[in-house]
């Protein structure tokens, strides 16, 4: 791509955003990240409603569960049932490997489910993983202008 790939990180602890932005950082693909600290903001910002009329389309969505003002799963279950946004691969980054979390967001068509390491090294490992796949070894869906859907 000639463009930076665009990053919507949907995540409240600051720490997380913190080693997400250096992992992607240290990456082979520019990148910008834009981050939502809760549901309502994330939703928002892939809506580009209030600040964000001018925010771009994300090319991939990192989304924790455990949101404040609204989860994870209602923004997953929301961004899956928009024809605007649901070609937008949704990568669920989480603290939770509860059987029920996984099927769930699944269930809800997320891309692919992470658990959040709890050693920073290893997080640091696992979103430089999530990095290759998704913006070196997958192709994703080319926005015709920007604006536009997915």
């Amino acid at each position: 791509m000639s463009r930076p790939i665009d990053i919507l990180l949907v995540e409240d602890n600051p720490g997380d955003v913190r080693l997400i932005e250096v992992a992607f950082r240290e990456g082979k693909i520019a990148n910008r990240i834009h981050v939502a600290k809760d549901g309502v903001e994330a939703l928002a910002f892939l809506r580009r409603e209030t600040p964000h009329e001018d925010s771009p389309r994300p090319d991939l969505i990192l989304l924790d569960l455990n949101l404040p003002r609204k989860g994870g799963r209602e923004v997953l279950a929301e961004i899956k049932e928009d024809p605007e946004l649901k070609r937008i691969p949704v990568a669920v980054m989480t603290t939770s490997d509860a059987e029920q979390d996984i099927v769930g967001s699944y269930d809800l068509h997320a891309n692919c489910y992470v658990k959040k390491p709890i050693d920073a090294q290893e997080f640091l490992r696992a979103v430089g993983l999530i990095q290759d796949f998704w913006l070196t070894i997958v192709k994703l869906p080319t926005r015709i202008a920007e604006g536009q859907g997915p």
